[in-house]
C-alpha cells in the first residue's frame, strides 16, 4: 500500500516567481553594498578614522546575501530569497551601528 503524496501548495510561488525576486534581489545586494560603502566612509571621516565590527559583520553579510541570490537563482527557494533580502539589508544596519 502507497501513501499517498500530499498535494501542492496552490498559493506557493512558482520556482519563476523565486528567480525573478533573486535577481531583483541581486539589484538590492548591490545597492544595499554602495549604502555600506557610503556609511563607512562617512565613518571614517568624522569618526575615529577606523572601522569596527559591525562595519566587518555588515559586508559579510551583503556577501552572504550575493551568495544566497546566486544559490537561490540556481535552486529557487522561498527560504533562500528571504535569507538574501535579510541579509542584504542587515549589511548597511550593521555598518550603521559602528
Amino acid at each position: 500500500m502507497t501513501t499517498p503524496s500530499p498535494a501542492p501548495d496552490p498559493y506557493a510561488p512558482s520556482p519563476l516567481a523565486l528567480r525573478a525576486f533573486a535577481a531583483f534581489g541581486l539589484l538590492l545586494v548591490a545597492a544595499c553594498t554602495v549604502a555600506a560603502m557610503a556609511v563607512t566612509l562617512d565613518d571614517a571621516i568624522s569618526g575615529d578614522g577606523s572601522g569596527g565590527g559591525f562595519v566587518t559583520a555588515g559586508f559579510w553579510a551583503v556577501g552572504l546575501a550575493a551568495v544566497t541570490g546566486v544559490a537561490a537563482l540556481v535552486v529557487p527557494r522561498r527560504a533562500l530569497v528571504t535569507a538574501q533580502y535579510a541579509l542584504a539589508l542587515a549589511g548597511p544596519l550593521l555598518a550603521l551601528m559602528d
